[in-house]
């Protein structure tokens, strides 16, 4: 390993030098409490900035063991550590001066969630920092001594201030380690108290704006019903009382404007844990939960959808469904057979973004247009079953049908951003009405034991493969698949754009490049047509929990990566044309 010393020496010999003199710092060195590794240098001033990462022995960052000895405190506490350096980095950004993106320092900005980043990872007794720096030039002429200072002097202050346990605001952190905690023993409470979700009294649920995840000051907060309260007993918080939707079907009702989405986009939000001060600390719902909704023009890849519809005029086998082009209920069907193949248990639905036809039917409609010309069996008939015979609980926002009440064990009216059970005076509204169709024939959940290979193969027979290539998911090659992500709408793979825009639970844009690079490892080494979609899953699963986010990096691992659930692999699979 190098010494400091000896970058300065490299660091003066290529002053005033080509940018691409920068190159020959590549490499590993030794500074007086960590080891600093240039990984990747950018190839010009106006390039992406270069990757580096600190590598600090836990023991000497004193954190206490109890703050990193388990997967969920561990991540907190990475959280933690990755947002103090983005302060840290704020104050000397671009303080080194010179052209293009000389002098930038930066690292992931964490949102309201808190998720598992390549930023800054815990493994074994070593702490590791990852981030970027633009190296500094005038024109296209390397500028050492303004690299010298980032180095030297702007760095290990940085890192210092931040990765540090002695130089940390006690308080605070071990706030965030507590607030993990908690939050960790309401997701365990959940399945003994029959629960599916939980939102404690005081939430605050609205944000400030359709661009801003921030808390909206001045909201109302959330109290739960008597009738629907549960007291959950925390570690640290002690007593923390709120609502408890219990497993079954739960309906949301109200008024236009009184609640509704926001509730349902918070639970969709709780399957992750959130930072204090966020106002849904506390709002905790089942991790595996599923939000569907309609997506028009979704790409579909031999999806079982028989369970919702069949007996298309066209003759389309839909045990094996796939289109390049899906309607609104033809992927709203597909959703659902993805949520209970990734193992969801519990799936969260807005009518408002739902396909119509494939929620509900009316009674005048069913007599207009035959049951037997109507190849679509929509969610309410199949919603019960769901959950008796699949173990699957719905949380659904309803505003115009009145026929969703026949179905639901629990309903809460949104009054004014109040909730109130209103369960008991619907049914005996129900008994004065003639009850709809609200359950269907012949439910059983598919096997999916289709490969990915014959799905292709069969959706290419159908004139839906455009004449792409059948022998294998990827084709592998000598260079690495390039990635771009746009946002959290969508990765493109190559040429292969992968839109996600409609996978509503992914919190950040670094969840999509750590899909984009899941996707890229299996299409260059593993997908060979014959595992199943399950199968295919659980091989980049095992890999990631084995090796973290060194088994889908070639030469390093860059910032930038955010750990995905695992039904977002599976939705991303799914959508994937390539």
């Amino acid at each position: 390993m190098n010494s400091k010393e000896s970058l300065r020496s490299l660091l003066a010999s290529i002053d005033h030098k080509g940018y691409p003199a920068y190159k020959s710092l590549a490499g590993r060195y030794r500074f007086d409490s960590y080891v600093l590794v240039i990984d990747h240098v950018q190839g010009d001033p106006f390039a992406s900035p270069s990757s580096l990462h600190v590598e600090i022995a836990c023991r000497d960052a004193g954190f206490p063991a109890s703050y990193y000895d388990r997967p969920f405190v561990r991540t907190a506490l990475e959280d933690y550590l990755t947002r103090r350096l983005d302060e840290q980095f704020s104050t000397y950004n671009f303080k080194a001066k010179g052209s293009g993106k000389s002098g930038l320092l930066s690292v992931s900005r964490c949102g309201q969630e808190i998720l598992e980043r390549s930023a800054c990872q815990i493994t074994g007794e070593t702490l590791i920092v990852r981030f970027f720096v633009g190296f500094p030039a005038y024109g296209r002429t390397i500028n050492a001594s303004e690299l010298s200072k980032i180095l030297f002097e702007f760095l290990p202050r940085c890192i210092e201030n931040s990765c540090f346990f002695r130089r940390q605001n006690a308080e605070r952190l071990q706030k965030a380690i507590f607030l993990a905690e908690d939050q960790e023993a309401i997701r365990n409470l959940l399945e003994p108290k029959g629960l599916v979700a939980f939102v404690a009294d005081g939430s605050v649920l609205p944000r400030k704006s359709g661009v801003s995840d921030l808390p909206m000051k001045e909201s109302v907060p959330f109290l739960s019903p008597d009738s629907l309260a549960v007291t959950m007993e925390l570690p640290h918080a002690g007593k923390v009382r709120g609502m408890g939707i219990p497993k079954g079907i739960t309906l949301i009702v109200g008024g236009g404007y009184h609640g509704k989405s926001t509730l349902l986009e918070a639970l969709q939000m709780g399957v992750y844990n959130h930072i204090s001060g966020d106002g849904r600390e506390f709002v905790i719902t089942d991790a595996s939960a599923v939000k569907l909704r309609a997506e028009d023009g979704r790409f579909i890849r031999g999806e079982d959808i028989s369970l919702f519809i069949r007996d298309l005029p066209n003759k389309k086998d839909t045990s094996c469904f796939s289109t390049e082009d899906a309607s609104g209920s033809t992927s709203q069907a597909a959703g659902v057979m993805e949520g209970i193949e990734a193992g969801s248990r519990l799936f969260l639905i807005d009518e408002d973004t739902s396909a119509t036809n494939f929620m509900v039917r009316d009674e005048l409609m069913q007599q207009v247009v035959n049951r037997s010309k109507e190849p679509i069996t929509p969610f309410l008939e199949r919603a019960r079953d769901l959950y008796e015979k699949a173990g699957i609980s719905t949380i659904l926002v309803a505003g115009s049908s009145g026929a969703f009440f026949y179905i639901a064990d629990t309903v809460v009216q949104m009054d004014c951003y109040r909730p109130v059970e209103i369960t008991a005076s619907v049914k005996k509204l129900c008994q004065e009405h003639t009850p709809p169709r609200i359950q269907a024939p012949d439910f059983s959940v598919p096997g999916f034991s289709l490969p990915l290979g014959r799905a292709k193969t069969e959706a290419s027979q159908r004139g839906t493969g455009r004449g792409r290539r059948d022998a294998s998911f990827g084709d592998s090659g000598h260079d690495r698949k390039k990635i771009k992500v746009f946002g959290k709408d969508s990765f493109s793979l190559d040429k292969q754009t992968v839109d996600m825009r409609y996978v509503e639970q992914l919190a950040d844009s670094e969840q999509l490049n750590g899909l984009a690079h899941m996707l890229r490892y299996a299409c260059e080494q593993g997908f060979d047509g014959r595992m199943t979609l399950r199968q295919t899953v659980d091989w980049i699963w095992k890999r990631f929990s084995a090796q973290g986010w060194e088994g889908f990096c070639s030469s390093y691992v860059p910032c930038g990566l955010a750990k995905p659930r695992i039904q977002e692999l599976f939705a991303c699979i799914n959508r994937f044309r390539g």
